[in-house]
């Protein structure tokens, strides 16, 4: 009663949801594209869509494979293995080189082909992992572009070689601290035992927007990087400050020097190589590195036997297509070889089974 009469007295108003009120439709609007009444096109799979298919891909995909694969192995490349593991191999003595230990040791090898074009010496590595997680964030990529408060404050990423003795490591972390520090000589050795050093250029061995963008010196008031860096230290395992790793050229020192930049782009994978120099060729009627006995001066300062490393300098051209690498080749010739043989394949079970009436009469 009480109910009807607050009703009543309230004027006709409902406190509840009453039947004069309408519910929100949730149907979707009467659009083409919320009631899915837009143009479509699904493909029907039919032999005659489906055969063609198969052969047009294997038909291009084989040439295609074998004109890479032909290119790649027109590609010279000669690779000198000098982690000394073998004990008749002269490196072998420098095999227990610790860090700053210094170690000569030569290789002597064989060119059966001359390198034509420009050759292009790189360092391996091999049971290296600079893929590594904290290693790969081991850096300060602040200070690397010059910021001179990261320079002398650097990340925590970098610990613990972040600081020495109290004072800030420039450039800071695992990455720089790994530095490869080997270097090489290379000589033509003619008949008479008469050596003739090959130039090798290190400029330009860096990516352009690294050496451009990614890394810089710190600046001030002065060009002198020596004062620029004054107040920082040097990685552990570094014989001399980021400031003379190239004390002839200004150009390519300190942080901008390209065999730190080239060090300092991490490999994907525990086995790889990193450019190291340049040989450029100098006259087009003659070979960059002819045919004949090479040897290989070493200054061996890297120690590997700690990790099982091994160690190389590879000797290389390139085409194209970039280095050698014979797996592009042979993936377009095995995706197209599969693409025709199942082409053929299907195509005698279409010819054989495709003709037969699928549909059976029914009885009226």
């Amino acid at each position: 009663m009480n109910y009807n009469a607050k009703e009543e007295d309230g004027g006709g108003h409902h406190s509840g949801a009453g039947s004069g009120v309408a519910s929100k439709s949730k149907k979707p609007d009467n659009t083409a594209f919320k009631q899915q009444r837009l143009p479509a096109w699904q493909p029907i799979l039919t032999a005659g869509t489906v055969l063609p298919a198969f052969f047009v891909i294997g038909l291009i995909f084989i040439p295609i494979g074998i004109g890479i694969f032909v290119t790649s192995n027109n590609i010279r490349e000669r690779e000198i293995d000098y982690t000394g593991i073998d004990p008749s191999s002269e490196c072998h003595r420098c095999r227990n080189a610790l860090w700053n230990d210094t170690c000569t040791c030569t290789m002597n090898f064989t060119l059966d082909q001359p390198f034509e074009s420009n050759v292009f010496m790189y360092y391996g590595l091999s049971n290296f992992y600079q893929n590594h997680r904290r290693y790969v964030k081991s850096r300060d990529d602040s200070q690397l572009n010059g910021d001179k408060t990261s320079l002398l404050s650097p990340s925590k990423e970098c610990e613990p070689y972040r600081t020495n003795n109290n004072l800030p490591i420039a450039p800071c972390g695992a990455i720089a601290n790994s530095m490869f520090n080997d270097s090489f000589k290379l000589y033509y050795v003619l008949n008479n035992d008469t050596k003739t050093e090959i130039p090798l250029n290190k400029r330009g061995i860096a990516w352009w927007t690294d050496k451009n963008v990614k890394f810089k010196n710190p600046t001030g008031n002065t060009t002198n990087l020596t004062e620029l860096f004054k107040g920082t230290t040097q990685p552990l395992n570094w014989q001399g400050p980021v400031y003379k790793l190239d004390t002839l050229d200004p150009d390519n020192n300190g942080f901008i020097n390209e065999d730190f930049i080239v060090w300092m782009r991490t490999a994907a994978l525990p086995t790889f190589r990193k450019l190291y120099r340049l040989i450029e060729r100098s006259n087009t009627m003659q070979p960059t590195l002819p045919a004949g006995n090479y040897s290989l001066f070493i200054s061996y300062n890297y120690p590997v036997k700690s990790f099982d490393g091994r160690k190389r300098m590879i000797l290389s051209t390139i085409s194209w297509m970039g280095g050698k690498n014979p797996f592009l080749g042979i993936a377009y010739i095995t995706v197209g070889s599969i693409c025709f043989f199942l082409g053929v394949v299907l195509l005698i079970i279409h010819h054989k089974y495709g003709n037969r009436n699928s549909s059976a009469d029914i009885a009226n």
